[in-house]
Parts: structure tokens; C-alpha cells; sequence
């Protein structure tokens, strides 16, 4: 082999550009499973040609290398599923030829065979666990090519992390060692091959088993089917404690899986104690991610742009906002901090936000950008849902009770308390409880799955009855007015209808969205202890979430806020603006009104009645709905129904 060493920046650069999920992609960690049996050396890895390609390890499958980088690394079967989750050897190709500039300039005669016992792991059908690469192999290639990475900036990808390997002769681990003096498992002497199974001595002696296989006819020795299928803390999956030491849990014994909620209790997954999920998740892929990122980007910026809209013009014309539509702006304020929230990863990053180095942070408390972000989204979330069951109280005092916005507007400081007092509660119990951990997807802190039923999914579902309720009492209130107004010759109902329709178009904007969000939420926690059993358990079937489903929730728990400036969407919302502009940067007609007050038009109104000095700003209002309440049918104002 003879490149142009001239070129060697040039396949440095590309690689180092192309690859830039070495750094970023840590979805799927390098590990070996810290419950694999005795062994050491490369073993007979060539021996993998004699064997049927119908073979199976686990629960994949053998196969013939068709990789090009891995043909000649001293065996030729593989296993797929591997343990980087590539299904087949085509979606690991893709990945590994990524790295061939530095395979071709040869900065490691070890990376080659180190590159592919990850991504081609050998397989033996006589033996069913994972066989990785020793962590002499991944310490050499480290030393070779990490310092080139350097210059151009980066550092050795953590899921190659070489302190998740075995050691060589480890008697508790079984590895793969490649000479040290060779440049490929197949130029080194060869070894012995792995025994095979001999013919049973006696006819009526049953096969032994192998996991996914049929046991109908078959025994394994005492113990050993439990140690196959016993649940460890296996790759993508983080090792945690001193040295990474990780225990072993039967399938059967598997308690609640997860963070534990109480203070200082260690973290387990699928009751493999000391073991957490790694930062990035382990269900999706780099495409995933990457896609995630975006989404998330896209819906919370359009969030934040509508909100803050939407405050904006309350805050340029306050007086337009009367109860019992001001609790709206009060519900877009909270989601405008709560997009913020969902942006600050675009800002600060994934690892800083929601990871504590290649595990998924947990348990978090005390200052710091996790739990900065999880009072962001969960206290100003919540803080919407109480807005949104005062929204709907107000109106059915206004549609079904007859109240004016003053008597309304009266009892604003009880609103208040309970907007801002009940996710005060629920906060800060979910902190003292250590339920904060990362959210794998959208790079931010929230409540911690096993606390989703309790943080989450309870006080949703009583905010979205409690709102639904007085909605639909207030909307029967106006379909009676309605039918009033219509049996009234010269009665119009115009406006009426027009609020109505405003009313529903809101609370179908505020109600879908609070619905999909709650299932999304109760699908993910149903199937949870599912999915990470998968993970960590080698007999259990393959199981990952819907990635159509995670991206459905982040959506809809920003719609209500993209949706939010429904209401705002009038020409008074562009006379507010026109007359602000004006005052700010001009002065031409129609400025003169606006000299009172910021976006004040100054309309004509009638004098008042005499003895009107001694009536409340208001009662003209007030006096309308007091008629209507008793029959003598006025419409009333748009603003005060």
C-alpha cells in the first residue's frame, strides 16, 4: 500500500469533518458485558469459517462479513444486532467506513481490528455472549491516533471509552487480543481453536440450549440458562461506581427500574444497581438526534416568537385586556419561559444541560443549568395548566354567572395565588424528592420518569378536567343567551356568536394538545420498564420507543403557546402596533390620540349619565349583564362576556 503521504492532512480533514459525530454521537458506548465468562486472546477468531452461517449469538444472528474494511481481521462471521444497535451490517458500514482515513494512514496498527470487533463483532455460535476487543487493543489504538485527533481539535470519543473493556487474561472476562507485533489478527500466530461440542456420549442425552432457540427439547446445565440471561449493565449503558463495577440481576428479579426517587439512592436499570442510561439515549440514532435537535429548535423559537408577541401587545395596550380573557396572557407568558427553556440547549448544549459526563445526569439539586431549566419548563408549565382552569372559571362567571369584568377583576389577587402557589408545591416536592433528571431526546432537565405519573400525568389530568368542566358549563350558559337573543325581534347575536366560535377555536387549541401530551406521557411510562430490559437483559426481545411519539409530544407541549396569539389576531392587534410605531418613531395623523397613553386610541364615548361621577369605571357594563340576567336582553360588550 503506497498513498501519497501528501494527502494524509487532506483524509485527516475529511474524516474529522464527516465524522463530527465521534464527538457527538454517544448513543451507542463501547462495553463489555461485565457478566461474560473466563477467557482471553484472540482464541481461534479464523475458526468462525468453519461454522454454519445459521448460527445465532444471543438473540441475533451470524453472519458473513461483507464490510470491506473488516474481511481480513482474522475471523469471518459476525453477529448482528451488535451491540452498537445497527441492525444490519449495512447501517454499521456507513458508520465504519468513516473512519478509513485514519485506517489508511495507519496511525494505529490496531485500529483496524479495533474498529471492527466493535462494529463486526465476531460471533461463535457455540458461545452466545458478547466477545469484544481487550482494552490493551483499544489503549494502543487510543495512543496512536488520539494525538492526531488533537491537532485538529478534537479528543478521543467517549463511547470508545477503553476503561469499559476487559483486561487481557482477566479471568471474570472473556476478550479479544490482537499480537502486538502485527498489524492484523490475521497475520498473527494462530491459536487454538475454541472447542467444539462433541457428540454426546449417550443417544439419549438432550442438545444444550441456546438463548432464542427452541427448549422444548434441549437442557441447559444447573445455572447456566441464569447466567446467560442474567441483566448487567451492558453497552449502550453507562456502568457506574468504582471502577464502572456493575451486579448482575436475574430477569425474574428485576424490581422498578430507573433512577430511585428518594435522596442519595443509587441509580439502577432494570435492577442492575450502579448503571445509567448513557447521555444521548439509547434508542435513537445519530440521524434521530440530529433530527431532534432541529425540531425542537423550530417549534420552541416559534413558541417564544408568539408569546412574546402576545404579552407585547398587552403590554402596549393593557386596557383592552379585561377580564376574563386577560388570564391569556398570563398563559402565554408561561410559555414563553418554557420555551426559553427548551432554547437554552440550543445555547448552553445537550452534555451541559442534561449529562454528567457519559451518563444521563439524575437526581440533580441545588444551582446549576439542569435544575435552572427544569423550574423553566416544569414550574412555568404547570403555572399555564392553573392559567388555563382560571381562563375557563372566568368565562363561565362571565357566560354562565352574568359577572362583570370588574367583579371579576376583583378577585384577581385569589387568581394570582393559585396560578402561582400550587406549581410552587409541586416543584419544589419534586426537588426535595430528587425526581429532576435529563431528558435524553431534548437535551434538558425535567421530572424523572418514575416520577412522571406523580409530577406529571395526576395534576394534568385534574387541570384539564377542572377547565373543561367550567368550559363547557359557560358555553351552555351562551347557547341559552344565544337562543334568547334570537327569539328577540331586532336582537343581534353577531357578536355573540363571534365570541363563541373565539371560544372554541381557543379551547380546542388548549384541549387536543393537553391530551396528547398526557398520552404520550402515559405511553412512554407504561413501556418503559420494557424498553430498558431490552437493553440490559441479552435474553429479552429488542424493544425501543416511537420515535414518531417522542417528537408528537415535544410538539404539542409547545403548541398551546404557538397557538396562544389566537386571540390577539385582530385589526386591534394592528392598530395597537400602528399607533405604538407612530409614537415611537414618528409623529403623523392619528398620533394625537395616542398622547394620553401608549397605544391608546382615545375613542369617543357618550357623557356619562347624570350621577354617572358616582359610578365605577365599568358599570355601564355591569348594569347591561345585570339587565340581561334579568331579561331585559342587551347585548353585552364583546370584552365582557
Amino acid at each position: 500500500m503506497g498513498p501519497c503521504r501528501g494527502t494524509t492532512g487532506a483524509l485527516v480533514a475529511l474524516l474529522i469533518l464527516q465524522g463530527s459525530l465521534w464527538g457527538a454521537e454517544s448513543d451507542s458506548t463501547i462495553g463489555a458485558s461485565s457478566g461474560s465468562p473466563s477467557g482471553s486472546g484472540l482464541g481461534s477468531s479464523s475458526s468462525g469459517g468453519h461454522s454454519s452461517l445459521g448460527g445465532s449469538t444471543g438473540n441475533g444472528r451470524c453472519e458473513e462479513i461483507t464490510i470491506p474494511m473488516c474481511r481480513s481481521i482474522g475471523y469471518n462471521l459476525t453477529a448482528m444486532p451488535n451491540e452498537l444497535n445497527h441492525d444490519t451490517q449495512e447501517e454499521a458500514g456507513l458508520e465504519v467506513h468513516q473512519f478509513w482515513p485514519l485506517v489508511e494512514i495507519k496511525c494505529s496498527p490496531d485500529l483496524k481490528f479495533f474498529l471492527c470487533s466493535m462494529y463486526t463483532p465476531i460471533c461463535l455460535p457455540e458461545y452466545s455472549k458478547p466477545l469484544p476487543a481487550c482494552r490493551s487493543v483499544c489503549e494502543r489504538a487510543r495512543a496512536g491516533c488520539a494525538p492526531l485527533m488533537q491537532q485538529y481539535g478534537f479528543s478521543w470519543p467517549e463511547r470508545m471509552a477503553c476503561e469499559r473493556l476487559p483486561n487481557h487474561g482477566d479471568p471474570e472476562n472473556l476478550c479479544m487480543e490482537q499480537d502486538n507485533h502485527t498489524s492484523s489478527a490475521a497475520s498473527s500466530a494462530p491459536m487454538p481453536p475454541p472447542p467444539r461440542p462433541t457428540k454426546p456420549s449417550r443417544p439419549t442425552q438432550p442438545p444444550r440450549c441456546k438463548p432464542g432457540k427452541n427448549q422444548k427439547n434441549c437442557q441447559n446445565p444447573p445455572g447456566e440458562r441464569a447466567r446467560e440471561c442474567a441483566c448487567r449493565c451492558r453497552a449502550p449503558l453507562v456502568p457506574l461506581g468504582v471502577g464502572g463495577a456493575v451486579s448482575s440481576v436475574a430477569v425474574g428479579g428485576a424490581p422498578s427500574l430507573g433512577v430511585g426517587m428518594g435522596l442519595g439512592l443509587p441509580q439502577d436499570i432494570a435492577g442492575v444497581p450502579d448503571c445509567a442510561l448513557p447521555c444521548h439515549g439509547a434508542f435513537l440514532t445519530h440521524e434521530e438526534r440530529g433530527f431532534a435537535a432541529v425540531w425542537l429548535a423550530l417549534w420552541s423559537g416559534l413558541c417564544a416568537a408568539s408569546t412574546l408577541m402576545t404579552v407585547t401587545t398587552f403590554l402596549i395596550d393593557t386596557q383592552r385586556f379585561k377580564y376574563p380573557e386577560r388570564p391569556i396572557v398570563f398563559l402565554s407568558a408561561c410559555y414563553f419561559v418554557v420555551s426559553l427553556g427548551y432554547l437554552a440547549r440550543s445555547v448552553l448544549g445537550h452534555e451541559e444541560i442534561a449529562c454528567e459526563g457519559p451518563a444521563l445526569r439524575s437526581g440533580a439539586q441545588g444551582p446549576g443549568a439542569c435544575v435552572t431549566v427544569f423550574l423553566m419548563i416544569y414550574f412555568f408549565g404547570m403555572a399555564s395548566s392553573v392559567w388555563w382552569v382560571i381562563l375557563a372559571f372566568t368565562w363561565f362567571l362571565a357566560a354562565g354567572l352574568k359577572w362583570g369584568n370588574e367583579a371579576i377583576a376583583s378577585y384577581s389577587q385569589y387568581f394570582h395565588l393559585a396560578a402561582w402557589l400550587a406549581p410552587t408545591a409541586q416543584t419544589v416536592w419534586a426537588l426535595l424528592a430528587g425526581g429532576v433528571a435529563g431528558d435524553p431526546v431534548a437535551g434538558v432537565c425535567t421530572v424523572a420518569p418514575e416520577g412522571v405519573r406523580t409530577f406529571i400525568l395526576a395534576p394534568l389530568l385534574v387541570y384539564l378536567l377542572l377547565g373543561t368542566s367550567f368550559l363547557l358549563a359557560g358555553f351552555i350558559s351562551l347557547f341559552r343567551i344565544r337562543s334568547v337573543l334570537k327569539r328577540q325581534p331586532g336582537a343581534k347575536a353577531d357578536k355573540l356568536e363571534k365570541l363563541m366560535i373565539r371560544i372554541g377555536v381557543f379551547s380546542v387549541l388548549y384541549t387536543v394538545p393537553a391530551s396528547a401530551v398526557l398520552a404520550c406521557h402515559l405511553y412512554e411510562s407504561t413501556l418503559r420498564d420494557e424498553w430498558l430490559r431490552s437493553l440490559a437483559c441479552p435474553c429479552q426481545p429488542r424493544a425501543r420507543p416511537l420515535y414518531s411519539v417522542l417528537m408528537l409530544k415535544y410538539f404539542m407541549a409547545l403548541a398551546v403557546g404557538i397557538t396562544s396569539g389566537v386571540w390577539i389576531w385582530s385589526g386591534k392587534t394592528l392598530d395597537s402596533w400602528r399607533r405604538l410605531w407612530r409614537r415611537l418613531f414618528g409623529s403623523g395623523p392619528g398620533n394625537t390620540g395616542v398622547k394620553g397613553g401608549v397605544g391608546r386610541a382615545g375613542p369617543q364615548y357618550p357623557p356619562p349619565p347624570a350621577g354617572g361621577a358616582l359610578l365605577p369605571p365599568g358599570s355601564v357594563a355591569s348594569a347591561s349583564q345585570h339587565h340581561l340576567h334579568h331579561h331585559v336582553l342587551k347585548q353585552p360588550p364583546l370584552s365582557h362576556v
